[in-house]
């Protein structure tokens, strides 16, 4: 029985790397411990058999985008703890293995409506922090409005085509019925309470809001309170 050693320290012995380089293959999710993926270098082991995978490449890992379908009565603040490993949507759960870096350095962008749930952007990505913060005003945000009331006449038009409410010139939208109590609204960059604003207009109250899309992304079937991976292919 050998005495507990760090992780990346029992990599070096049996590779010859470099202390950075055992650094970048645990946290890259290259080694395993007994057949487990450990990427914490100071994890300790002792007689465990540690493996580095096939093709492993001592570099940072990209950084990682996650979409969150955050409940009504969370922040992004009380959120973000809640984003873990476990709460990574099953479907989502093929061809990327979440890593404990992936929850670090997670930055807010484009943040919801205050009372409203449905999708809420974090990422490590300056690139796409840059894009949410000096592109926000051009990109559309769709939400799904549950509303109760009865819509005033040519309500539905009104809001396609701008109204007054208290004397203000509120935004034209794209509003259409998805259902008898659910309306559809797409806008740029909302004001905190143009929406509530927006139903008043018409007569309808918000009973609640759910964020599903920024410009080109989609939150996509998520449950409530589970995220999954920004993919290659998605922009914003």
């Amino acid at each position: 029985m050998t005495d507990p050693i760090r992780l990346s320290k029992r990599l070096i012995e049996l590779t010859g790397c470099s202390r950075r380089e055992a650094e970048l293959y645990i946290e890259g999710g290259w080694v395993s411990v007994d057949g487990v993926v450990i990427d914490e270098p100071q994890f300790k082991v002792g007689d465990q058999k540690v493996e580095l995978a096939a093709g492993a490449q001592a570099v940072a890992p990209e950084p990682v985008t996650l979409l969150l379908n955050q409940p009504a009565d969370q922040t992004s603040d009380s959120a973000l703890p809640g984003i873990t490993a476990e709460t990574l949507a099953e479907e989502h759960r093929y061809g990327r293995r979440p890593l404990k870096g992936h929850f670090a350095r997670l930055a807010c962008a484009a943040p919801l409506q205050a009372g409203a749930n449905g999708l809420q952007i974090f990422t490590q990505d300056w690139r796409i922090v840059r894009k949410l913060t000096d592109d926000i005003a051009k990109l559309e945000q769709e939400y799904v409005v549950e509303v109760g009331g009865e819509i005033a006449e040519h309500g539905l038009n009104r809001l396609n085509h701008g109204v007054k409410w208290k004397g203000r010139e509120l935004p034209p939208v794209k509003a259409s019925w998805q259902n008898e109590t659910r309306l559809r609204m797409a806008m740029k960059n909302p004001a905190p309470g143009l929406i509530a604003q927006l139903c008043a207009s018409v007569g309808l109250t918000v009973v609640s809001m759910r964020r599903i899309r920024v410009g080109g992304v989609s939150m996509g079937k998520l449950p409530l309170g589970q995220w999954r991976y920004l993919s290659a292919k998605e922009k914003f």
